[in-house]
């Protein structure tokens, strides 16, 4: 590094996005400078700086801008490391055994539970019940999270430490849940961050430069705690839950202030907001009635925040300059969202807009209300759609209609829901397809430039003069990269603001 500033670095024969052009590209002071064209086997370009450069040769490596994720639940994502995972579990049975496997090796600390993730259980053809995990164990508390995070299968001994009746079948669903998840949820900070710091590096590693974090926790003291204790890897978008919502109001933090002890890297986000909840677990709110659940009292799914009170709270977060982010799966639930924005006149994000009226696709442009889409989610519930939105899938996960009707689209993961991997969420939105299956609704597949584009701050493909200097290197040539090649991706180098958070090879 220079003494006198930040480093100055030219990196040289790079291939520029998707345009295929080779460029040197200038950074200083964290910024690029100068970007010129080159012909492959010309000498160096002639870039001049006040200081001299450090040369990284990246030999027609592609340089795209730096890539985010739009909607991480980052504490949840790093807290998954250590539990059982179940995402491959086809039944009771599975899960049984997965947990028999966890507890030889071990049993977790006295009077806490053991966790596990990412079962699917609509598809089962068991459904799970607290009997099935009591034969495992009666004494140990027992939390099988569902693969949506909405929500939990218990045994006996964790009913009863979370004071739900003992005899009952086990499932907590929504609201219910949310304490549950707290307590699972609950690890020193130091552990934590350390964890927090680990998962950090790994997203760099896939390129991420950013994410919008919407953890339920207190995001406006984590994330300063984090940055004052090491460089952080990421930029950062703290949301804040309703329930923060006034000591957000009281510092007077608007959505896009950074936050004091962070240097920049982390801004205020928007309010979040859970409207509705998910398909896997029967309770997105619906305009038709999930098969098999009538007369259950949620037929149509779960109404949770109605718009007596969204309108309001939207109000009172946008009448003091805080964007609001409003998760809405099921279609009835995004029509009375979009009401929500409309009367209020908010800007801000339909988080998920899963099942869509074709009535309400226009509305987003017109009101100006991004679509925070997750599309690895439309292959994870393929299956769970075709059976509960039987003759609605036409308009389940519309990723190529938004696009048309002109919404502005962000990719993200929903991480720990999928992976936090943009490349991942990339290959899912070009090709609705992964393990060879055939494409799923292939006219929702949206093209290579406009999914690029929304995994980025910039909303472009390639880097331009005077952009922070947050960028992605790859091995992947894009020009002719197919939707399996994404998902493996390899990246060379990360760069935030103009310094290295992942290099390798280069």
């Amino acid at each position: 590094m220079n003494a006198d500033g930040p480093p100055v670095w030219l990196l040289r024969d790079a291939r520029l996005g998707l345009t295929g052009q080779l460029v040197d590209l200038l950074i200083e002071d964290g910024i690029i400078t100068r970007l010129v064209g080159r012909s492959r086997g010309a000498g160096p370009g002639q870039l001049a700086a006040d200081r001299t450069p450090q040369i990284v040769e990246l030999d027609g490596r592609t340089v795209i801008p730096g890539l985010w994720d739009h909607h991480v639940h980052f504490d949840q994502w790093s807290l998954t490391s250590p539990w059982v995972d179940l995402a491959g579990a086809a039944g009771p049975s599975d899960v049984v055994a997965l947990v028999r496997r966890r507890l030889a090796s071990g049993a977790p600390e006295p009077d806490l539970p053991l966790v596990g993730y990412g079962y699917r259980d609509g598809l089962w053809a068991e459904p799970p019940h607290r009997s099935h995990l009591d034969a495992v164990s009666t004494d140990i508390p027992l939390v099988m999270a569902s693969g949506d995070l909405h929500q939990a299968w218990l045994n006996t001994a964790a009913l009863r430490r979370y004071g739900f009746p003992p005899d009952g079948v086990g499932i907590v669903r929504e609201d219910a849940w949310y304490p549950v998840m707290d307590d699972i949820r609950r690890v020193p900070d130091s552990v934590l961050d350390g964890w927090v710091a680990r998962a950090a590096a790994a997203a760099a590693a896939r390129g991420v430069v950013g994410v919008v974090d919407f953890e339920s926790g207190d995001n406006l003291t984590s994330w300063p705690r984090r940055c004052a204790a090491t460089a952080p890897r990421l930029r950062v978008r703290a949301a804040v839950w309703p329930d923060r919502l006034e000591a957000a109001i009281a510092r007077g933090l608007r959505t896009g202030d950074p936050l004091p002890g962070t240097g920049g890297t982390v801004t205020m986000g928007p309010l979040k907001v859970i409207t509705d909840g998910s398909l896997n677990t029967r309770t997105a709110y619906c305009v038709d009635p999930y098969p098999g659940l009538e007369g259950t009292g949620r037929s149509h799914g779960v109404l949770i925040v109605p718009p007596v009170d969204l309108v309001p709270l939207m109000r009172r977060a946008w009448s003091n300059g805080i964007e609001t982010a409003i998760h809405a799966i099921g279609d009835l639930a995004t029509t009375l969202v979009l009401d929500a924005f409309e009367e209020v006149g908010a800007l801000g994000a339909v988080e998920h807009a899963q099942l869509l009226s074709h009535a309400d696709l226009p509305r987003f442009a017109r009101l100006q209300v991004a679509a925070s889409i997750q599309p690895e989610h439309a292959l994870d519930d393929r299956d769970v759609a075709d059976r509960y939105w039987a003759g609605r899938t036409g308009r389940s996960f519309p990723y190529r209609d938004l696009q048309l009707a002109g919404a502005r689209l962000a990719l993200g993961s929903d991480a720990p829901v999928a992976p936090l991997d943009p490349w991942i969420s990339l290959a899912a939105a070009v090709s609705r397809s992964r393990d060879g299956r055939e494409p799923w609704h292939p006219e929702q597949e949206l093209d290579l430039a406009t999914a690029l584009a929304a995994s980025t701050a910039v909303r472009r493909t390639e880097p331009r003069p005077d952009d922070v200097a947050d960028l992605v290197v790859t091995e992947l040539d894009l020009t002719t990269a197919n939707p399996e090649d994404l998902r493996t991706a390899a990246v060379a180098g990360t760069m935030l603001g103009g310094e290295w958070t992942w290099r390798q090879g280069i």
